[in-house]
């Protein structure tokens, strides 16, 4: 099969495309031929060894696609050859950016027929992120107020619109170009982070939740209420300790479940949340891929079209 790897840590120079060995299914796995995978803010952290945790080379990127079910492994009941699915690599697992992928079945989902894979590759770690954030860690209610950073990036942008489904009141940051396009997706209000200081004008918020990392994530404590709590997922495996005694720090996990993608799809299908604006890659143009996702200024997201 065709994958885009790296055999070296580095710049997106170090992206190499070419042939790799074919996965086969293990006890509870399925191999998907994967017709789209997606790119995330945390493949070229991984490329680059910004984690720390320099994982074994030689190694295909890539966390989360959309695809046709092509092998199933013993024990596999649920899902047959044919299936379209769609998910994310279990946690520390990288390797979406490949033709073909074994992943275990339990932790897959049927992609929706009238979802197309390369949305539902841009839907499936954003959603869960974002899920497990709003919902699971923050347990956002309806009437709170909550401040999302950089709400025009693929997880902050489905966080949005989850937010005000949930009936919460939504203010986010952005740069000026992308304003009309939040207050569409339903912000109730933007901050322009290039001319306003968000702690200014954001005030007495009842949750935060962080998706830029650096001091804007430390300066985000200040606009929580007191017993006001943040999410942060751009911050490293542990959220920033607060600067103040009144308010809770959480890092949310993230787990790859079917019942997580199931909602996803749910939440598209009632028409709650909109596929996102996406910008199409062959799979050889990695490179090219990661330069403009490691300068972070996209909207929505970037996906390989594979097959």
């Amino acid at each position: 099969m065709k994958a885009a790897y790296i055999e070296q840590f580095g710049g997106p120079e170090v992206i190499k495309y070419g042939d790799h060995p074919d996965p086969s299914p293990g006890p509870g796995q399925v191999v998907v031929d994967v017709f789209a995978a997606s790119v995330n803010g945390a493949d070229w952290k991984v490329r680059s060894n910004h984690y720390g945790n320099a994982p074994s080379l030689p190694l295909v990127l890539g966390r989360d696609f959309s695809g046709v079910v092509s092998a199933v492994g013993a024990g596999v009941t649920d899902l047959r050859v044919g299936d379209e699915v769609f998910g994310v690599l279990e946690a520390g697992r990288e390797g979406a950016y490949a033709e073909k992928v074994a992943i275990g079945a339990a932790i897959v989902a049927k992609k929706p027929a009238a979802l197309s894979h390369v949305d539902a590759a841009a839907l499936a770690l954003t959603g869960l992120t974002a899920l497990s954030s709003i919902e699971d860690s923050l347990k956002l209610k309806s009437g709170e107020t909550i401040l999302i950073q950089g709400g025009a990036g693929g997880v902050a942008s489905f966080a949005i619109q989850l937010a005000k489904h949930l009936g919460a009141r939504v203010i986010t940051t952005a740069s000026a170009a992308n304003i009309s396009y939040l207050r569409d997706i339903g912000a109730d209000q933007v901050i322009d982070y290039n001319t306003t200081d968000f702690t200014k004008v954001a005030t007495n918020c009842d949750a935060v939740f962080e998706t830029v990392g650096g001091d804007v994530a430390t300066r985000s404590f200040a606009v929580l209420k007191p017993g006001g709590r943040a999410a942060f997922i751009a911050s490293g495996p542990k959220a920033p300790a607060p600067d103040r005694p009144d308010v809770t720090s959480l890092r949310p996990n993230a787990a790859r479940d079917r019942a997580h993608l199931e909602r996803v799809a749910a939440l598209y299908q009632a028409g709650v949340i909109r596929k996102p604006e996406v910008k199409i890659y062959d799979l050889s143009q990695a490179a090219e891929a990661h330069r403009v996702s490691e300068a972070r200024h996209l909207r929505g997201k970037l996906v390989f079209k594979v097959r």
